[in-house]
This record gives C-alpha cells, structure tokens and sequence, in this order.
C-alpha cells in the first residue's frame, strides 16, 4: 500500500473536524438549555465567572465551554483581556431572542443518537423506525430549526409567489396545513391572513396537542385548528391551498398523499409544496447543505418511511425532478418551482 502523505493528512483534517463537531452538538444544546448563549451577550465583554453568574451555573464548566466555542469560531475571544463577546452576525446566529437561535439545531443529532442502536438495526434489517419514536428533543429541534426560514420567507415571499393565493387568502380561503408538527407554519398564515380558516394536521398526537396550545397563547384559537390526521386520509374537501412543509418526503406513501390532497383541493386550488433544496443527481448535492441533509435523511427520514408500506423512502434529497414527476402521477397537470432559499425548494402544484 503507498499512502499519499497530503491526501492522507487532508482526510484526518476533516476527521479531525467531525469529531470536534461531533462534540460541539452537546456543547451547543448545553449552551441553548442554560443560556450560555444569551448570558454572554448580556455580560460581554466578559470573564467566564460573569457569564457563568449570569447564567446561574458553574463557572468552571463555563470556562472550558466558552474556549471550545471560541476554537469553533462560534464566541469570539480576547487574549489580551482574557474575555469572551459576540460579533453581532454570532449574536444573531446563537443569542438574540428574535435571531435565528441556530444552537437548537443540534437538538436533532443529540435526540437521534439516544436511538441509534435501533436505527442501527433498522439499517441492518431493512425496517423502519418511526418518527414518533424518537426523543421528543427531535421534534423540537426540527421546529426550532426551520422556524427562523418560515418566519422569514412563508408570508414575504413563498405565498406571493404562487398564482393568485395571496389574494385568496386576504379574501378568505379555506386551507389544510399538512404534517404540521407543533405548529409553527400554520399559525404564521393564521396571523398573516385574519379572514382565512386554516386547519393543521398531523398524524403525531403530542405534536397536535402543543400546537393547540401554541395556537391559545398566540390569540388565534379562534381561526386555527389542529387535527391528528395522516396525509393521505385528512378530513374536509375544497380547499384552496393545501401546504406541505418540509415532511412529503418522510411519508412511507408520498404519492397516496399527493393523491388524496388533489381529490380535497378546489378545482383552482393550489398545492404549495416546501421541500429541502438539492439538485437532481448526487453530485449536485456534495456540499455542506447536501451533507446535512443527506445525514439527517439516512436516520431520520428514510428510517421513517421505511416504517410503514409502500415504503417509498423519497429522502431529504429527492430533487425538483423526482417531486414534479411525483405530483404529475398523483394527477396535478401543472407543477413549477415558484421560489427557493439555500434550505428549500418550493413547488407550486395545480391542477
């Protein structure tokens, strides 16, 4: 064997990377839990007992914290002073309260691995594992995670961008928010469009009942509800929009779904479809974006999928070519890509 000395230290650079961040995903959902991230902008410039006083825990806990975040580029450090801040970009990432609290994301990985030994199975065997049987730490991150895109793109962007819904919607239009979780989507159009009934649903019974709550303490119980219901079998007829948010390629039967909301859509209704961004092919995604997908997908959305028939196994990387063909099988005639982020493709889908 002849090694190839710079190849080899490359690969054990990215090694060497992965296992780091393999640690900084407990380190960051330590730091979102007790508030590290918002004790150090309140105190910063600070010393690691200011932050740790601030936060109510022990400093040197904090010490050794705030020196990994900072070899991570996430905190910034001052050798000169011994002190630790925040630019304002790690500021908006980690600490604002309105900023996008991106430490949540490693909610997902940390709740994953608590059942990696039966996902390790899954894999082994060819079965399944459900979503409603992971942590409930998953569903959380999963919100936490896609919120700050809903919250920025949903009622600015993606619904303008759809042939005539706005209007329908300021008018007063009847609408199925499909595989809701707790909420988040359904209750931004709630508040964006007053005149609107807009209806969630989720197979998952605790993430119905949190979103009935959320739904109470933002004042809007009185034009949102949330039902536990599949995709594929909901309740109700004549719709007008039916939206799919980041969960089409979950489901064990993705086109049964299709087909069941274009049977209960207007005959101008309008299937707004919110998936992960990829390319069609695989080297189209061999990028950090496509990374975290494709990882997220092989113990979380194939592992789903593979839970129940037909066992589609779509995968967060399915790509606009395989969802249009999909949409086109469940019987809408014309489907196009209406807007996009770094994080998402969306598809317009009508009959």
């Amino acid at each position: 064997m002849t090694l190839d000395e710079d190849k080899l230290n490359e690969l054990l650079g990215r090694f060497v990377t992965d296992v780091g961040a393999s640690f900084h995903a407990s380190n960051a959902v330590l730091g979102d839990r007790l508030g590290l991230y918002r004790a150090l902008q309140m105190t910063m410039p600070a010393a690691p007992g200011e932050v740790a006083a601030e936060a109510g825990v022990t400093e040197r806990y904090v010490r050794e914290w705030l020196a990994g975040q900072a070899a991570g580029g996430y905190v910034t450090y001052d050798p000169t002073s011994g002190r630790y801040s925040l630019t304002e970009e790690q500021a908006f990432l980690l600490a604002d309260t309105a900023g996008m609290q991106a430490a949540s994301a490693f909610h997902i990985p940390v709740a994953v691995a608590k059942n990696i030994e039966r996902i390790i199975e899954a894999v082994r065997t060819g079965g399944g594992f459900p979503w409603h049987d992971h942590d409930p730490e998953l569903f959380e991150g999963t919100e936490r995670f896609f919120r700050p895109g809903y919250v920025m793109n949903l009622v600015a962007s993606w619904i303008p961008a759809l042939d005539g819904v706005e209007a329908k919607l300021t008018a007063g239009a009847r609408v199925a928010d499909v595989g809701c979780g707790h909420g988040s989507s359904t209750l931004l159009m709630a508040d964006a469009f007053p005149a609107s009934v807009i209806v969630g649903f989720d197979y998952h019974p605790a993430s119905v009942q949190l979103a009935r709550k959320r739904a109470v303490e933002a004042g809007l119980a009185d034009r949102v509800s949330f039902e536990v219901a599949s995709a594929a079998d909901f309740p109700g007829t004549d719709y007008d929009l039916v939206s799919i948010f980041d969960a089409l390629h979950d489901m064990p039967d993705p086109l049964g779904a299709a087909r069941h909301i274009r049977e209960v859509l207007k005959d101008d209704g309008t299937l707004l479809l919110v998936e992960p961004m990829a390319g069609d092919r695989v080297e189209d995604n061999l990028n950090p974006v496509g990374r975290l997908y494709y990882g997220a997908s092989t113990v979380i959305c194939v592992a789903h999928s593979m839970s129940a028939e037909p066992r589609t196994a779509l995968g967060a990387q399915a790509g606009e070519a395989r969802l249009t063909d999909l949409l086109h099988d469940a019987g809408f005639g014309s489907v196009r890509r209406a807007a996009e982020t770094p994080f998402n493709i969306v598809l317009e889908a009508r009959s």
